[in-house]
């Protein structure tokens, strides 16, 4: 295999990717280049990784347990905290229990591959996450892929597609890419009439709808949704996931779940913390409200000047540039103006949908969005020709 041709190529693209360096400041900004820098890239959405409380929650628990967890949960790894913390997302998310992997990917693959098997099948959103798709795809199940929120063709599928063992509707609560929300009443009614299990993957809901709580509370169908996956990295400014339901799934998961079984828990501080950040959503709804109100403003700020923006109310604000290098040109330039968002190209998004990806958090103040607002709509303009 030719590596150094194959990098090439994607150069070529605008497709090659690596890493860059930023120095936290604050859940707002960054130092990156030798300069301060705002940060609209994070999923740090609420700002927690600097709140206070988080932060001391690490530091007691690393006091308290050590830096690391020193083995899997079913042998070593375990400790107080973590029934703490999981009987405390399973309140959160109004379920029997819950459970706690080390990533989002580990917890979509784990649970996906360990309660589906060639016997069954899953109906897929077209937009879903990676690791749901892999997750699907390690399961053996018959895989349908059905239309991006397209209820009336899932209705056929569900109706049409034979199965001798279980059936699993499986989507994003909020899509990473575009910021929609999946239109979970109808999905709710859907695995009812045609009795299909349904998991929600709230990566980049939890701490935002619902007053935090979720996709399935932002609709007020907590107990009508099987499987709640989630994420401590995002919103909860921690690491790790959960996955929350009946007591009879969490306790078949730690059974089954092979990305559970065999990996080293995760360290006492990434539990403190997460643990922390549960507490101060389960108290206050005043860090959900403002990034909302954040998102809100920063997407009408945009508008005003003539800037397309998608999503609905999130945080995600995705702006189409087209071609993969022009989206990058456009990022690098308001990287030397002081803004850092992210570039979306393929194979993440289809060839000719490059987008940049604008992400608001409660920490944000409504004057540097207004500003940002409008350098990013002076150089898109600059690059792309655009006219008002």
């Amino acid at each position: 295999m030719n590596f150094k041709m194959e990098l090439a190529v994607l150069k070529e693209k605008g497709l090659f990717r690596e890493n860059q360096t930023y120095v936290p400041i604050d859940g707002a900004y960054v130092f990156a280049a030798g300069k301060k820098c705002l940060m609209l890239a994070s999923n740090n959405y609420l700002g927690m990784t600097h709140e206070s409380e988080v932060r001391q929650a690490a530091i007691k628990a690393i006091e308290a347990y050590g830096t690391g967890a020193g083995g899997a949960r079913l042998t070593t790894g375990s400790h107080p905290l973590y029934e703490e913390l999981e009987a405390n997302l399973a309140q959160f998310k109004g379920t029997e229990a819950a459970i706690t992997f080390n990533t989002g990917y580990m917890a979509n693959v784990g649970t996906i591959s360990a309660i589906m098997n060639k016997n069954d099948v899953i109906f897929s959103d077209a937009l879903n996450h990676a690791s749901i798709i892999d997750g699907c795809r390690l399961s053996g199940a018959k895989r349908v892929i059905f239309p991006h929120s397209d209820m009336q063709v899932l209705k056929g599928l569900l109706e049409s597609t034979k199965c001798a063992g279980k059936r699993l509707i499986v989507v994003d609560g909020v899509f990473s890419m575009d910021g929609d929300i999946a239109p979970l009443s109808q999905l709710v009614e859907l695995a009812k009439l045609y009795d299909c299990l349904l998991m929600v993957d709230d990566a980049h809901a939890t701490g935002i709808l619902g007053n935090g709580h979720g996709t399935a509370a932002h609709f007020g169908l907590t107990d009508q949704v099987d499987i709640q996956m989630g994420t401590l990295s995002k919103a909860l400014g921690s690491e790790g996931a959960y996955v929350a339901g009946k007591k009879i799934l969490i306790d078949y998961l730690i059974n089954k779940a092979r990305s559970y079984i065999f990996s080293t828990a995760l360290s006492p501080a990434d539990i403190g913390a997460a643990n922390a950040a549960v507490k101060i959503l389960m108290q206050s709804i005043r860090l959900p409200e403002k990034v909302l109100a954040n998102a809100d403003f920063m997407r009408r700020e945009l508008k005003m000047q003539g800037i397309e923006v998608g999503g609905e109310i999130t945080p995600i604000l995705p702006i189409p540039i087209g071609a993969a290098d022009l989206a990058v040109k456009v990022a690098n330039h308001l990287k030397e103006k002081g803004i850092i968002l992210s570039v979306i190209r393929p194979p993440t998004v289809s060839v000719g949908e490059s987008r940049l990806r604008l992400t608001v958090n409660a920490k944000h103040s409504q004057s540097d969005l207004k500003q940002a607002a409008v350098t990013i709509a002076e150089t898109i303009k600059e690059i792309k020709g655009w006219k008002r």
